[in-house]
């Protein structure tokens, strides 16, 4: 004999053994069925160093929602997991445990110890965010978990850099990027955080070289003044129009520039006059390639003026002493300088927008290097005409706007870092020809720096050299080595020329492998029965931030290499804020975690109330509360599934739900139909809040709050026929509302599945809700009928204060023949539910009766000898008062233009709620004084 189900459900015990047997039973895999439809999702590759925060809450709950939701459909079903390296961000986690163990810099320990200490780290602290994910209750495919730099992965990086490079799509370029000194690598976009910080504009005189006048320039950054390679001004300026074509004196650097005529330069601000400094300004730097300018670069890789010549020019510019100093110091030395020269017009306050690393935490620098750049615009072609033609398809359709903005300006993509930890660079640097031809004739070695190697790409140092030997000649000794920087080595040895090839220090941008991930982590570049299956993925459900980093590469990959979408599907999530509408960040202390809701409330409860916020296009408002409210849904399931164990509700097999004759039976079959729809249509079109609140609003509102109460008469009664009816219906109905709310909440439903009948299959595993034929509009009619009564005699009582015991008599006006035979069939039902004595046909509406009107019918509460009629008025009209005071104040509080300013806006919102409640409160209390003085 089953043992009877325990009185609440624990989370903290279930989930766990919930969670491994359904891992160990292999329900997480794809069903292997060439019949069923494929249906895959890739996991957002979450940092190696990651550790689940709210954001991943939602964006993951929403895919085991899917996920859930099509297996369950019958599909065959593979939620594809794993994580990425993370370069930069991994390589500052173990670089701070050296730096904490007191050990030596990574550059002392050199490339291959420090790789195999990260891999070391690695292996034994990386992934902590995969079991955080199994506490949420991900159902992905463990088994086929992927890493962005295991081996497949590493291959198919290889493949396409390759391809991408011999078909000209993949090229080394001199170009402006952002510059972390203190990492000392390229960053992209994604990582650079600009913040408004106090700054200042410095205006700056500078003379014409025929010492005709001046132009007053202004600038953020006095330090890039002396690589500066022009003045711009507007074409149609008036002002300037006559010194377009002449040359100003650069004051220190003591050269002449250009004034050019540059749509770039605005009239309207400033002076009109506009300085261009191609090495230091990403606009600059497009102003300099319309007009051919010098690209004159200042700085070292630590963000320090030059010490060394680097090509450019820009140490012939720097003066000997300042050499070699910090960007920051030469800045004060410039501005004094240019006061000393009488050449400081202005220093004007001003609040200006300025680069930081978002985890170095230092000014960016933009800055002139040798990088490896995808060309982009070619790739983004087919993209854009992707989602042009619906192949893919965003979700809501308003980001398709942000997509094509991106992806219509795209630039080169920089895809190389100057780190150590990533995919390494597949190529090799050796001299030209002409350089050879150059090489001193002498015995010995020369170790010589080349600006323009030639460069042999190739999957492995073997097929460089090869690459190699074979440009060079027989005559030439070529050789590989790795001294760990970009140099090219080469001389003579006696009569012969020796070449030693270096491979590029540098590594890939993170988002370059994961551009690979919905096909690479199939198994591609090899042909495996995934990649057939599974490519294209189904859907990708992302944040909105990472649509050009990500999502637009992946479209770029995926069509360039595949031949196709990656995905037919992008639901784009909103934002996750606090209750009161502010973003999260821990300088305000409102960041919510995850893994602390899970242990407090259970993961089901978290689930649902990301679920059931996620609106298209809403940001979603997390708080404790909410939480707690759907912790306490779960209560309400399972003291329903404990309220049908105790009144014998079980499954059974041979149960048909179209035979049922009871109308509580047609309606509740009837209402979970339409309930099964509704929650298709949401998932099926991506609206999560929509899904969940129909499963929310059938579970409780409908199932537990009225059936269960309709159904305990029939419990109850002696018609043993009517009894088992209603039984066998209860625990079919129970049975659906557990399947509906699965995907939302899979750990309370999986444990009430077990608990509540003999199975053949897990709940995760069991068909999903196929219901047809069962919508009932006769039994929908009469039971909406009963229930808008039964609740509006509920109100009246609440608002006229009768006692709960107190059976009232009431007298029914003006029914129809149809509303006479629904009183006379459900008669007991209504009875039991409104506390009533009798209902009576009537003419008239008694003295001294509170009324309400259901359909045609005025129903007449009569409340004589049950209430004190002066003392009620008096109750209420306290009441009453006591809300005016509350109003006036709020009023008074929202009128004052003072709090309105200076309060915050959650707070002046919380008030407004506050006064809009007691408003209808107020309104109520207004309606029954009215009622009692009419009586």
């Amino acid at each position: 004999m089953r043992p009877m189900m325990e009185k609440t459900f624990d989370p903290r015990e279930a989930e766990t053994r919930l969670y491994q047997a359904w891992e160990s039973s292999g329900a997480f895999k794809p069903k292997d069925d060439p019949q069923a439809d494929p249906f895959c999702i890739v996991i957002p590759p979450p940092n190696v160093t990651g550790r689940l925060h709210i954001g991943h809450a939602l964006n993951n709950t929403l895919q085991d929602v899917l996920i859930r939701y099509k297996r369950m459909l019958g599909d065959s079903v593979l939620w594809q997991p794993g994580t990425d390296h993370a370069g930069i961000a991994t390589q500052m986690v173990v670089e701070r445990q050296l730096a904490a163990e007191g050990n030596i810099s990574r550059r002392d320990m050199g490339r291959e110890a420090f790789i195999s200490r990260v891999w070391e780290w690695k292996e034994e602290s990386g992934g902590e965010i995969m079991g955080q994910l199994r506490r949420l209750g991900a159902s992905c495919d463990w088994s086929r978990e992927r890493f962005t730099l295991d081996d497949g992965l590493s291959a198919a990086v290889q493949k396409v850099f390759i391809e991408l490079h011999q078909q000209g799509l993949m090229y080394r370029d001199k170009r402006l990027v952002n510059w972390d000194p203190h990492f000392q690598t390229a960053i992209s976009d994604l990582e650079v955080e600009n913040r408004e910080v106090q700054g200042h504009f410095w205006h700056f005189a500078y003379p014409l070289a025929d010492g005709s006048g001046e132009l007053v320039v202004a600038t953020t950054r006095p330090e890039t003044v002396l690589g500066d390679a022009a003045v711009a001004v507007h074409p149609d300026d008036e002002r300037y129009s006559h010194l377009i074509g002449k040359m100003i004196r650069l004051p220190i650097a003591n050269v002449e520039i250009p004034i050019v005529a540059d749509e770039h330069a605005d009239p309207e601000q400033g002076t009109g006059c506009v300085k261009i400094t191609p090495a230091h300004d990403f606009n600059d730097f497009e102003v300099g390639k319309r007009h051919d300018l010098p690209k004159i670069n200042l700085l070292d890789r630590e963000a320090r003026f030059l010490t060394e010549d680097d090509g450019t020019g820009g140490l012939d510019r720097i003066p000997a002493e300042w050499r070699g100093l910090d960007r920051f110091e030469v800045r004060k030395l410039l501005v004094a300088r240019m006061d000393e020269l009488g050449l400081l017009r202005e220093v004007e306050d001003k609040l200006v927008m300025q680069p930081f690393g978002d985890r170095s935490n230092v000014v960016i620098e933009p800055w002139l290097t040798d990088q490896w750049y995808v060309d982009a615009a070619t790739l983004a072609k087919d993209a854009i005409t992707a989602v042009e033609d619906g192949k893919t398809t965003f979700h809501p359709k308003s980001w398709e706007k942000t997509y094509f903005e991106w992806m219509r300006n795209i630039q080169p993509w920089c895809v190389s870092r100057q780190l150590w930890w990533g995919h390494r660079i597949p190529a090799w640097y050796g001299p030209s020809h002409k350089e050879l031809e150059a090489t001193p004739d002498k015995t010995g070695r020369s170790v010589l720096n080349t600006m323009n190697p030639e460069i042999f790409v190739a999957a492995t140092e073997l097929e460089a050299l090869a690459a190699a030997k074979e440009f060079y000649g027989a005559d030439v000794d070529v050789t590989v080595g790795d001294t760990g920087n970009p140099s090219v080595r080469y001389g003579r040895r006696g009569d012969k020329l020796r070449v030693n090839l270096q491979q590029d220090p540098d590594v890939l941008d993170t988002w370059f492998s994961s551009a690979l991930w919905p096909f690479s982590t199939l198994g591609w570049p090899e042909e495996t029965p995934e990649v057939a299956r599974f490519y294209p993925t189904s859907v990708l459900i992302t944040a909105f931030d990472i649509i050009f980093f990500w999502v637009a590469r992946m479209m770029m990959q995926g069509l360039h290499f595949m031949g196709e979408v990656p995905f037919k599907d992008i639901y784009i999530h909103a934002l996750v804020r606090d209750e009161h509408g502010q973003k999260m960040s821990k300088s305000k202390g409102n960041v919510i975690d995850p893994l602390e809701l899970i242990d407090a409330y259970g993961a089901d409860a978290v689930r649902f109330t990301l679920a059931a916020q996620a609106g298209q296009g809403r940001d979603i408002r997390m708080s404790v509360d909410r939480v707690e409210g759907y912790r306490n849904f779960t209560t309400k399931l399972w003291n329903a599934a404990r309220f049908c164990e105790m009144n014998e509700c079980k499954p059974d097999a041979a149960f048909d739900p179209k035979s049922v004759k009871q109308t509580v039976n047609r309606w509740i079959l009837s209402e979970c139909e339409q309930t099964v729809k509704a929650v298709n249509a949401g998932l099926d079109g991506f609206r999560f809040n929509e899904a969940a609140a129909a499963a929310y609003r059938f579970v409780w509102n409908v199932f537990c709050d009225w059936h269960l109460e309709l159904a305990k008469p029939l419990f109850m009664g002696e018609d043993e026929a009517a009894k088992a009816e209603t039984r066998a219906t209860t625990a079919f109905v129970l049975d659906q509302a557990l399947k509906l709310l699965h995907p939302f909440m899979p750990f309370v439903t999986e444990e009430l599945w077990a608990q509540t009948g003999t199975r053949d299959t897990q709940l995760i595993t069991a068909a999903w809700p196929q219901l047809d034929g069962l919508t009932d509009p006769e039994a929908q009619a009469e039971m909406d009928w009963l229930i808008g009564l039964v609740t509006d005699v509920r109100r009246l009582r609440a608002e006229m204060n009768i006692p709960p015991g107190a059976q009232l008599d009431v007298a029914v006006i003006g029914a129809s023949a149809e509303t006479l035979a629904r009183l006379e069939r459900q008669d007991t039902l209504i009875k039991r539910m409104a506390r009533l004595a009798s209902v009576t046909p009537s003419d008239s509406a008694p003295q001294a009766s509170a009324q309400t009107v259901v359909g045609e019918a005025t129903f007449a509460l009569l409340l004589a000898g049950v209430i004190d009629f002066d003392a009620e008025r008096a109750r209420i009209g306290k009441e009453i008062a006591k809300l005016d005071g509350e109003i006036k104040r709020l009023e008074g509080k929202l009128g004052n233009e003072r709090f309105i300013a200076n309060a915050p806006e959650a707070l002046v919102a919380e008030q407004r709620e506050k006064l809009a409640d007691y408003a209808t409160q107020r309104g109520k209390m207004v309606e029954a004084l009215e009622r009692l003085a009419a009586m």
